[in-house]
């Protein structure tokens, strides 16, 4: 009897063991299939990717994520967050991924696994449409401009602001429409954030903004994230595996088109970063 009953311990030991590593062994795409939702982070005051309009969610990121969602099989729930609490709910395994989207820089590349490039980045300034002083991006000199805390569009306007005789008072905002706000009331002189958003918000409100052009920032790209680990990557295939489809069948560029005003060309590959 002692025998048999240290038997049945043994399998069922086994048994237990094989189930762990079974359980172990789902990659992250295998579970969200199992689950058939995707869980994604992201900030919705980051206009056209992701915003409120008539109190629902509205943007790129939206459709977008839905084609997506529809190729792999699953549905997409979205988890809307203040930008600096975005990527430390991504850490801390509350979603899958982060919509966003994010700049993408070296420092980044080195913490988080990116997607395909999903849209033009390169850092650009807003100012108002009747701001004579400012006619090209070196003449913020001695002004005080406007930008996302945590952002990389924050980051490069610090760096190009050291290049400026006399300085550039920068000032952070938690997102992006407070800025606007101050911008347009005369609190600030510019905003910086990618020429995609800037060019899409003085697209809405033409009489108040105006981009200035050329940009002054470094060529970089937006993409989504996940985190960098093996567990994630199957993910991360999937998902360019279904941007390409969507490239391929002119989904994507009939996206960028409704939301950018023009389709954008865009690197197959993530290269490597200028910063």
């Amino acid at each position: 009897m002692n025998a048999i009953k240290h038997w049945k311990r043994y399998l069922l030991a086994v048994m237990f063991a094989a189930g762990s590593v079974s359980a172990h062994a789902d990659d992250l795409l295998s579970r969200v299939k199992k689950q058939g939702e995707l869980a994604v982070g992201t900030e919705m005051q980051f206009a056209p990717f992701d915003f409120i309009e008539n109190g629902q969610q509205a943007g790129f990121n939206k459709d977008l994520f839905a084609a997506v969602g529809k190729i792999i099989g699953v549905k997409v729930r979205f988890i809307d967050l203040p930008w600096d609490s975005v990527l430390p709910g991504l850490d801390a395994g509350k979603f899958d991924m982060v919509a966003g989207p994010l700049t993408v820089t070296k420092a980044r590349m080195e913490r988080y696994a990116f997607t395909s490039p999903i849209a033009d980045a390169t850092d650009a300034l807003l100012k108002r449409a009747n701001d004579a002083s400012i006619t090209k991006s070196a003449d913020i000199a001695g002004k005080t401009v406007g930008a996302q805390k945590s952002s990389a569009q924050n980051a490069q306007l610090k760096t190009y602001a050291e290049t400026l005789k006399p300085g550039v008072t920068v000032r952070e905002y938690v997102d992006n429409n407070q800025a606007y706000a101050d911008l347009a009331s005369g609190r600030l002189n510019a905003v910086a954030n990618s020429l995609t958003n800037i060019a899409y918000v003085a697209k809405q409100r033409p009489n108040v903004f105006a981009v200035v052009q050329p940009p002054f920032g470094s060529a970089v790209y937006f993409a989504y994230c996940m985190r960098k680990d093996a567990d994630s990557q199957s993910l991360n295939a999937a998902f360019n595996d279904a941007l390409a489809t969507l490239g391929k069948n002119g989904e994507l560029a009939s996206l960028q088109k409704k939301w950018f005003g023009v389709a954008v060309d865009l690197p197959a590959a993530m290269p490597t970063p200028a910063y």
